[in-house]
Parts: C-alpha cells; sequence; structure tokens
C-alpha cells in the first residue's frame, strides 16, 4: 500500500488528482502540496523520521512546470538522499520525458490525466516497491497487513475467507478486512495445510469457517458469517467432498 505525496501548484489540478489516487486501493494516503519547497519540508521530515513512520512518502507524483522551483529540480535535489521517493512527473508537456527518465521517474504522465492512465502508473510503482520489501512467509501463522499507517500480524487462524482483487486479495475476518499485494493462487497454494479452499477463481475459504453448504437450482453456494460465497461448477465436487469428509471425522 502507497504513501503518496502530490505536488502541483494549480488547485484544481492537484484536487482531481488527488481525487483518483485516493480511489485506487493501492493507495494507502496521498496527501498534496502547492509548491516544491512544502514538498521538499515534507519530505525532509519523512525522512528524517524513517520509512516505518505514519508520515513516510513512498512516490510524489510532480508537477513539472510550477512557480519557483520546477519538479526536475525536484528530482535533481532528491537524487542527492540515499533512500529518496520514487517520482511519476504529472504534466501537460511532453518535452521533458527524456531529462525525466534520465533522473530515473518511474512514469510520466500527460495532463489531462485519465483514470486508467493514472493507474498504471499506480501499478509500475507498486511493482518497483514490492522489489525493495521483503517477502512475505506464508507458511507461517500470521501475516503481516497494513491499517493505518501501522503494521499489524493477524493470525491465519482468524481468516474467514480471502477475495481476490487482480494481483491483490482481500482479507475477511469476522470483523474486519485487510488488502494485501499477494494473488490468490499463491495463498491457494500456501494456506492448503491451514486448510483452505478454492471454491472459486474469486475466493479462497476457511473450511472450518463454513457454516452452511446451500444447493439452490442447481448451483452450490457456501455461507461464513454474513457472507454467502458461490461456488464454482468447477470446484463444486471439491467442495462437497471435504465438508462431508470433515462432517464424518
Amino acid at each position: 500500500m502507497l504513501r503518496v505525496l502530490a505536488v502541483d501548484d494549480e488547485e484544481p489540478a492537484l484536487a482531481e488528482l488527488l481525487y483518483l489516487l485516493r480511489a485506487d486501493p493501492r493507495v494507502r494516503a496521498a496527501e498534496g502540496a502547492t509548491d516544491a519547497n512544502e514538498a521538499l519540508r515534507r519530505i525532509g521530515r519523512a525522512l528524517d523520521a524513517g520509512g516505518d513512520d505514519a508520515g513516510a512518502i513512498d512516490v510524489l507524483f510532480l508537477d513539472i512546470q510550477m512557480a519557483g522551483l520546477t519538479g526536475l529540480d525536484v528530482a535533481r535535489l532528491l537524487a542527492g538522499f540515499a533512500k529518496p521517493p520514487m517520482i511519476v512527473f504529472v504534466t501537460a508537456h511532453e518535452d521533458f520525458a527524456v531529462q525525466a527518465f534520465d533522473l530515473k521517474a518511474v512514469d510520466y504522465v500527460l495532463k489531462p490525466v485519465r483514470r486508467e492512465r493514472l493507474a498504471e502508473a499506480v501499478r509500475r510503482v507498486a511493482e518497483q516497491a514490492a522489489v525493495t520489501r521483503p517477502a512475505v512467509d506464508l507458511s507461517a501463522d500470521r501475516i503481516p497487513v497494513e491499517l493505518g499507517g501501522v503494521t499489524r500480524l493477524v493470525a491465519v487462524a482468524d481468516i474467514t475467507y480471502a477475495e481476490a482483487q487482480g494481483d491483490y486479495a482481500r482479507l475477511h475476518t469476522a470483523d474486519a478486512s485487510h488488502l494485501v499485494r499477494i494473488p490468490l493462487t499463491t495463498l491457494e497454494e500456501r494456506w492448503q495445510p491451514h486448510g483452505f479452499v478454492r471454491i472459486h477463481r474469486s475466493h479462497l475459504v476457511a473450511l472450518h469457517r463454513i457454516d452452511e453448504l446451500r444447493l439452490d437450482g442447481g448451483g452450490m453456494s457456501v455461507r461464513i458469517g454474513d457472507a454467502e460465497l458461490a461456488v464454482s461448477r468447477r470446484h463444486a465436487s471439491r467442495v462437497r467432498e471435504l465438508l462431508m469428509r470433515r462432517a464424518g471425522g
């Protein structure tokens, strides 16, 4: 989950960019700055506090032509830091692309910003961020999740089901849900010893958490707490067999 600082000296453009960023499930927090000096002060404070601080910044979405210091000036200054945030330039001008990528920008997005194009930039940033993060040990009894800027360990035994959301999975417990950057197929492989079974391309469930198996008009579903989840034809026989075995045991 990314922590973003968007920088643009045109407030309507900044507001629109923040709106789109906050709507992306890969973005944990998105704040704005209306000039380069303010942005540099925030980045300095974040770097001084360390990467685990609630105010940490993973990526800048940075306009180029601003009053005072330009976005390119900011990028050159940040290049001297030991662990600077990643940079995505957001600009109405095509002419600076070569300079931007020379400064190791992750992406270069042209205004007016389209939702789909911004989502692609966020995807690229998330992929690059994942390279530098330690891999999650999915064989462990707990899995780290991020909530409100804090990393917490959730017991796998407390997870009732997992729901596919692209390259991510949403983990559901009895009273909360958490988005993690792990594909459902990976969870399926690693969590079989924990009693999880695939019931649909979109859902992986903890077998012992199933309250009811329902048959309706040739279709099958399971109830887990308040959630009713469809079982695909492909997985129906396996789910029924496992539940019967469990009931018999």
